[in-house]
């Protein structure tokens, strides 16, 4: 799940916990299921920022090769940008 879904499903999820209110919903507590819907999002959002940061998952990365006259490759420079 994408940043951009996990903040959809964030909003739901608080429109459903603090907008709705539903008097005869057949034993469903849509109270709760925006609570767990929040959850998801807040949990997704955190794992997408983690993921699209530094480290071996993410971030952007300058890969810098040099190669000598012969054609073999005599230095390889990660660095990030």
């Amino acid at each position: 799940m994408g940043l951009g879904a996990s903040i959809v499903v964030f909003a739901v999820g608080a429109v459903l916990a603090f907008a709705v209110t539903v008097s005869n919903s057949h034993g469903v507590n849509w109270t709760v299921v925006g609570d767990i819907l929040m959850g998801v999002g807040a949990f997704g959002v955190l794992l997408s920022l983690v993921m699209w940061g530094v480290g071996p998952w993410g971030g952007m990365r300058r890969r810098t090769t040099v190669v000598d006259s012969t054609g073999r490759m005599v230095r390889r420079d990660d660095t990030l940008v």
